[in-house]
């Protein structure tokens, strides 16, 4: 059973799958870490300093960040809130990742076309053309 198991996860596949997964990973750090850092700071100012993390509605009086100044203050004053930055954050890294899988795919995709096609094996000569040419050959004989 070990031995099955061993040639399993040693198939190149599941090596690839493995790599994939760790290098995603680390990209959608790397992107959430985008969105967060670099993306969500400038819109958040252009539209009047506010800061997306920190943008949530408080369900018990329906209002935007309701008594609480932060997302933090409302959480651990146990208040029931709904996350609108939070959720904006993931989206917008959602689209990133997205659009750079797109990319990715677009690329291998033209790479791929660019290839030239392998030359077709010559078609087998039909069963009828084989048997004339060797009662020919025979009649020659």
């Amino acid at each position: 059973m070990f031995k099955e198991f061993r040639e399993f996860a040693m198939r190149g596949n599941v090596i690839d799958l493995a790599i994939g997964v760790v290098i995603g990973a680390a990209f959608g750090k790397i992107v959430d870490s985008l969105v967060k850092d670099i993306i969500m700071p400038p819109i958040g100012f252009l539209i009047g300093k506010v800061d997306f993390t920190n943008l949530f509605v408080t369900l018990a009086d329906g209002k935007i960040a309701g008594p609480y100044a932060t997302l933090k203050a409302a959480q651990d004053a146990g208040a029931v809130t709904m996350n609108l930055g939070m959720f904006l954050n993931s989206l917008i890294s959602f689209i990133v990742v997205a659009f750079a899988i797109f990319m990715v795919v677009k690329a291998i995709n033209k790479i791929n076309r660019n290839k030239p096609a392998p030359e077709a094996a010559p078609a087998a000569t039909p069963e009828d053309i084989v048997l004339l040419r060797e009662i020919r050959d025979s009649l020659k004989k």
